[in-house]
């Protein structure tokens, strides 16, 4: 199996939108950036809102980034990064 390294900034809008538009399982750092307005909500396993302040992150193991949705205030931003392994 070949590893590609992911590395994406998401724009955010008013909507939920998931972090990649096809199947992606990866092993990744995601972060909201200091410099975003409000918060960026993350839809929660049971649908719920959950909110990441500007300048949080986490990681993550082998996660379906297709699964993961986000919304906020449109033009803030997510940055994702990190690969395949």
């Amino acid at each position: 199996m070949r590893h590609n390294i992911i590395m994406r900034t998401v724009t955010v809008t008013a909507d939920y939108q998931p972090l990649s538009a096809v199947g992606l399982v990866g092993s990744v750092t995601i972060s909201t950036p200091p410099g975003n307005v409000g918060d960026v909500f993350f839809q929660g396993d049971d649908g719920s809102d959950v909110a990441w302040r500007p300048a949080s992150w986490w990681e993550f193991r082998r996660v379906d980034l297709s699964k993961i949705f986000v919304k906020g205030t449109p033009g803030d931003q997510v940055s994702v990064v990190g690969g395949t392994w």
